[in-house]
């Protein structure tokens, strides 16, 4: 089995590929298929379908005709650029079902404003009106992509353990208010001047499974580890978060599916001491994370809840469908 680096290496082989092929049949075919894919939902449970709606609602809120501003790309000319980055595989999967003449605005990279025209983003503002940030699934290969978790949360270490760069004044804050603290084992590893007295050795996903505990901290945007940690036997300890992305951040509940910190991170400690006396409770808000990430890995749920949300774009753009 795969471990490491070399588990990741493999997971963004896998994506590319299939990115890549999925790329190369003619786009009248996908169009073709989107009609029956969208049927598909008609067969649903009504409540399944209910779940769908929500989720489509929460990622498009436009709630009235809404015009495109000016530049926005022909669906016709987007097509996979030389770079073939992540989010232009992302995107290619969905804007190959519609047609040819359908027109948006897309703004890739870790976005943390809110356009003035739709546009579809990866991650947007939690709070306030964010509604012209419309989520689609962007850059997957490194945001979902999880490690199988084989240690149960009773035989983990009685510590919390963070590793990432501390490019952000948050992050540095971080480190600076809890570093060395007790039961933490916290480091940056990036090799900038300001973070030299808390640069610790870069540490796998599987080893930091090894902790009870795992911090999640948010960096330009969204906290990239958030999804890994969700999915395995560890509990997630994090602020509550100010942006949010396809996994609906802004929908978890502090206490249900993770253990939320305050602003400057002063009541880590206790939080660490209480679900190390009350193990009951992190198990079950372990479980509810399981739960909740288990949703974004359905496929074919995935990918119908994306043409909707496409779909209601063009309609809130005035566009035919």
């Amino acid at each position: 089995m795969l471990s490491g680096k070399h588990a990741y290496q493999a997971h963004k082989l896998t994506f590319y590929t299939a990115g890549l092929l999925g790329a190369v049949p003619p786009r009248g075919l996908f169009r073709r298929r989107r009609r029956a894919l969208l049927a598909a939902f008609d067969a649903l449970p009504a409540a399944e379908q209910e779940a769908i709606m929500a989720r489509v609602a929460y990622y498009n809120r436009l709630d009235a005709s809404t015009p495109l501003g000016e530049g926005a790309t022909c669906n016709r000319t987007f097509a996979l650029r030389a770079q073939k980055s992540t989010y232009h595989l992302d995107f290619y999967r969905i804007a190959k079902y519609f047609s040819p003449k359908a027109a948006y605005h897309y703004r890739f990279g870790d976005k943390t404003c809110v356009p003035e025209v739709p546009t579809f983003v990866k991650s947007r503002p939690i709070h306030g009106n964010n509604a012209n940030s419309v989520l689609l699934k962007l850059d997957s290969v490194r945001h979902f992509y999880t490690v199988k978790d084989t240690q149960s949360y009773a035989d983990k270490k009685d510590a919390l353990v963070w590793r990432g760069a501390a490019h952000q004044p948050h992050r540095r804050r971080f480190l600076e208010q809890c570093y060395g603290a007790p039961r933490c084992d916290i480091g940056a590893t990036d090799s900038k001047s300001e973070t030299a007295p808390y640069q610790r050795p870069f540490m796998p996903i599987e080893q930091q499974l090894e902790h009870k505990f795992i911090f999640s901290i948010e960096g330009n945007d969204v906290a990239t580890n958030l999804k890994w940690i969700m999915a395995s036997n560890s509990l997630c300890f994090m602020k509550r978060p100010i942006f949010e992305t396809w996994f609906m951040e802004g929908a978890l509940v502090p206490g249900y599916h993770y253990v939320e910190v305050k602003d400057d991170f002063s009541d880590l400690e206790a939080q660490i001491d209480y679900y190390l006396t009350h193990p009951e409770k992190a198990r079950a808000i372990i479980r509810n994370a399981n739960r909740y990430i288990a949703e974004f890995f359905r496929p074919r749920h995935e990918r119908l809840i994306a043409l909707k949300v496409f779909e209601r774009y063009l309609r809130r753009t005035e566009q035919a469908i």
